[in-house]
């Protein structure tokens, strides 16, 4: 308990109007920017209204929108879990839009981003394949659909969806 307030007296000090002791509850300034309530404002815009022109600004704050790294008690990898599922739901939101927008280059990160996230996500192998196919790029995607399924194979055991497999059907 004293360390405790020690740090509220040197956060007081050094950063005054940052807490706000309200007796027995003690919270930030509403002034204070929470990386953390930004992006999950950012999200739920996405979802409920879609890109509205500000993919790219999107794309970068959800990409680096780790809670917490190196932390792992209980309610922090809680917290995580669900952090990076709605930010791998709102990358697929922004690839989608921007694929059905012939914003290749935009879809593509988006993409790749959510295979940050989870390797083998197949909705976003095929968003890659999708935007490779359609600006031409036949032989990047089969590319793309090898490596997905070599990886498939070999963490898994298991081979792509029929799904997956109809998208470069053609050009094997």
């Amino acid at each position: 308990m004293e360390s405790l307030r020690v740090s509220v007296h040197l956060v007081t000090r050094q950063v005054p109007g940052l807490l706000i002791n309200g007796g027995a509850v003690l919270s930030l300034s509403e002034l204070a920017d929470v990386d953390l309530h930004r992006v999950r404002s950012q999200i739920r815009q996405l979802c409920q209204v879609g890109l509205n022109g500000n993919a790219a600004s999107c794309l970068h704050e959800l990409r680096h929108a780790d809670l917490l790294p190196g932390w792992y008690d209980d309610w922090v990898i809680f917290e995580q879990t669900r952090l990076r599922q709605d930010r791998l739901h709102a990358l697929l939101v922004i690839a989608r839009e921007s694929l059905a927008r012939c914003d290749y280059e935009v879809a593509l990160e988006a993409s790749e981003a959510v295979l940050e996230l989870e390797p083998l996500y197949e909705r976003a192998v095929g968003l890659i394949i999708q935007a490779e196919r359609q600006q031409g790029n036949n032989a990047s995607a089969l590319r793309v659909f090898e490596k997905y399924e070599a990886q498939l194979k070999a963490d898994m055991g298991i081979a792509p969806s029929e799904v997956i497999r109809r998208l470069v059907a053609d050009v094997r």
